[in-house]
Formats: C-alpha cells, structure tokens, sequence
C-alpha cells in the first residue's frame, strides 16, 4: 500500500494515475475527493489535510496497511487554522514520526531546491527543517529537492506579467510528468535512502520564464517590473481587504526572489532515466 499526499496538486495529478496504471495499491490522504475525478473510484481516500496531521486518528487511517509514503502535499501561505512552518515542518514531522510507529518502510519527501533553516522565506525555512527530520530518520527515505514544477493547465501557468521585482533570479523549469517517473524510478531503485535535485533541462530568469508563459498564452506584451517594496504594501494592504481570498501574498510573491538551481543541473534526473523536456516544448511557446 502507497500514502499520497497532495494527491491532487501539480505532482499529485501527475503521479496517482501512472501508480494506478501499475496497478498500485494507494491510498490518498485529501482535503476535497471531488478533486480526484474519476480516479477517486480507484483509490482508497481518507478525509484530512497538513493542518490535521496532528490528529492521530487521522494518522492512523492513513498510515494503516501502508508500506511506502509520497508525502507531496505542502502549503505556500498561512491558513486560518495553523501557519506555514506548521503546515510545511511540523506536518511532516508528524507524519514521519507516526510512519516509524506504523512499520512503513519507506518515506519520499519533496523538499525545494534551495531551502534552508537561513532562507529568507518561512516557506523555505520549514522546507529545509522538515528534510533534515526525514534525513535523520532511520526510515529509508528518499528526498527529492525540485526547481519549479510545472504543468499545462496549472493555475501558476499563467500569463503573469507585470513582474515583482527585478525578475533576474534563476530557476530550472521541470514539466510534472517528468518529475513523477523521477518518482517512479526512484521507487523501482529498491531500499537504501537518498536524495535528488529535481530539476529541468534549462536556466531560465523569472522574467524568462513569465515571458515565455505569455507567449505560449497567446497573450506576449510588454513586461512591466513593480518595485518589490510596491509589491509588498499592495499585497499587504489587499490581504487586509479581502482576507485569506486574496490572490496572492507577499510571501508567494517574494518567492520568485528567491533562486531555485541544482549544483549538477539535471544530472540526477537524467541519473533516473528521466530525460526532462524543455519549458517551452511542454507549453508550446517555442521549439
């Protein structure tokens, strides 16, 4: 048996239905299992989200019967019932101590390229904390650290200009689908613990990568930069207004400041027999 969590995000979608076409047992752990389309019929569901991993009911369904966890499911901004650090580290921590109890035998984690306990996102910060949890156990686990991570149809995919900020930090792009059979070799690779930088075939800057989304869009203007300090008091003040139902928050906007590169580029995906495609043929904004 297989815990997926996140089961319907970017990843998620990407990866229940190659399980299922392995005929994989799985179990998904979700908030909405509405959001599962017809796959909801083939996937053993229990109710709940990071906020409830402190509940050890909901744990204990989870986990029953499961040898491997793919723990996807990470949050961006604050919810009303508990903050990032406690949705991203604290959840984590939670369900790693509770799989060791549980007798699972291994634990997949998808951290972020470049998190660390100094970053300058909380996001980033709760990241690196709960990788070093799931380093340290003596569970086999496997890490994977991605770049941004993309899909046709995403809601980040969108023709997002204008631009916070100078829009000059680098990330590496990689399609969803790439990174679940990234998932999917590492599962075939058999026990022992280790760790992958996920990321894609080539070094785009935010601004880039903006510009080829809206190309891709049908929608190529100009691009218009918005000093992060504008940034900042606009998203603030609009949070204040409208609450949680904003569209974006400083924090989300202030992660694009941040780099997102591997140290071997896309080695370790190519290591997995994975050879990742290229933002622009995924999108269909160029070759």
């Amino acid at each position: 048996m297989i815990l997926v969590t996140g089961a319907t995000g970017t990843v998620g979608s990407a990866l229940l239905p190659k399980l299922l076409q392995r005929e994989a047992e799985v179990r998904v752990l979700v908030r909405d299992p509405r959001k599962l389309g017809r796959l909801r019929v083939e996937v053993r569901i229990v109710l709940g989200d990071l906020g409830e991993l402190s509940d050890p009911r909901v744990l204990r369904g989870a986990l029953r019967g499961v040898r491997t966890v793919i723990h996807l499911a990470a949050a961006i901004r604050d919810q009303p019932h508990a903050p990032v650090e406690e949705l991203n580290g604290l959840a984590t921590a939670r369900l790693l101590r509770a799989a060791e109890s549980a007798g699972v035998e291994r634990f997949a984690f998808f951290s972020a390229l470049g998190a660390t306990p100094v970053q300058r996102t909380r996001f980033f910060r709760a990241k690196a904390l709960a990788e070093a949890a799931v380093q340290r156990s003596e569970l086999d686990s496997t890490v994977f650290a991605p770049s941004i991570i993309y899909a046709p149809g995403d809601p980040w995919v969108l023709p997002a200009i204008p631009i916070s900020g100078e829009g000059s930090a680098a990330f590496e792009p990689i399609w969803a689908d790439d990174v679940a059979r990234c998932v999917l070799a590492d599962l075939d690779a058999g026990p022992g613990s280790r760790r992958h930088e996920v990321a894609g075939p080539e070094r785009l800057t935010y601004e880039q990568i903006a510009r080829l989304i809206a190309r891709s869009a049908g929608r190529e203007r100009p691009v218009i930069h918005v000093p992060l300090g504008l940034v900042h008091y606009g998203l603030a003040a609009l949070r204040r207004v409208v609450g949680d139902a904003v569209f974006a928050t400083w924090e989300e906007a202030e992660l694009m400041e941040v780099p997102m590169v591997a140290e071997r580029a896309d080695a370790d995906v190519r290591a997995l027999d994975v050879v990742p495609r290229r933002m622009a043929g995924v999108l269909g904004g160029g070759p």
